[in-house]
């Protein structure tokens, strides 16, 4: 379901970096319609996080939302973040 979804490892204001933790920015238009379900509040929102999380290594999502334009850095074309469905989404995933 995940298979060539690039993802960057990022680390959540105020928080030190953890072995058994990690916060991952999936793209929005990954071509597998995961934003679908990590966006619109759907039932299969942590289900999806909780696989991406696992395929990753990790056991299970403990959140997950979508970024706004202002969190992220120059690396992430700033005209794709001007449309919200194209903004990437923040898994955060734990052991």
């Amino acid at each position: 379901m995940f298979i060539g979804a690039a993802s960057l490892t990022l680390l959540p204001n105020g928080t030190q970096a953890s072995s058994t933790e990690a916060t991952f920015l999936v793209p929005a238009a990954d071509g597998y319609g995961v934003a679908e379900c990590l966006i619109s509040n759907q039932a299969c929102g942590q289900v999806v996080a909780d696989t991406w999380c696992e395929a990753q290594g990790y056991t299970r999502a403990i959140s997950f939302r979508q970024v706004e334009a202002e969190e992220t850095t120059g690396s992430i074309r700033k005209v794709s973040m001007t449309v919200p469905e194209h903004r990437p989404i923040s898994i955060t995933c734990s052991n």
